[in-house]
């Protein structure tokens, strides 16, 4: 199953080729935010990401709601995590 799981912008880490480092659930990954730089993706944004890719913004009420939710589905939100833990865009 493949998910989409909200992280949060904590660090510019290169705009020049939209790379950011996104908190998720306590692990921080450096993404890419290419798909959504027409957005004006900023530190404490949340994103919708997605192997290594941020797909979509959300707000922080989606994000909490969306994380939550995903939880709950037990083995597939550790799969993804897992997943999210193993890549990285550098």
């Amino acid at each position: 199953m493949c998910l989409g799981i909200p992280g949060q912008v904590v660090q510019m880490v290169d705009p020049a080729e939209y790379l950011a480092s996104v908190d998720v659930s306590g692990v921080r990954r450096t993404i890419s935010l290419r798909l959504v730089a027409d957005e004006g993706v900023d530190v404490g944004d949340w994103v919708l990401v997605h192997v290594g890719f941020a797909l979509s913004t959300i707000d922080a009420a989606e994000a909490a709601a969306t994380l939550d939710q995903i939880k709950k589905l037990g083995q597939p939100y550790v799969d993804e995590m897992d997943a999210f833990m193993e890549t990285e865009i550098v």
